[in-house]
């Protein structure tokens, strides 16, 4: 059984990423590219306050190498 993600927004994604050590690259339009020092990269979608899509937010923890059971509500 795979582990339920919860609903999070761009902004709460950021923040994910900046405690796991991901530094913001670049942006180009809506999308921003967030680099760790191990060379890990994933692109967010700044939309603000409004909630990702599910199928997106997986892919952008994947991208991350992300577990979803590591993140906490």
């Amino acid at each position: 059984m795979s582990p339920r993600i919860p609903r999070m927004s761009s902004n709460e994604v950021v923040r994910l990423l900046e405690a796991r050590g991901f530094a913001w690259d670049r942006q180009k339009g809506s999308h921003a590219v967030y680099l760790h020092p191990d060379g890990r990269r994933t692109t967010v979608p700044m939309r603000g306050h409004r909630t990702l899509g599910i199928g997106l937010l997986r892919q952008i923890l994947r991208d991350a190498e992300i577990d979803a059971d590591e993140i906490g509500r």
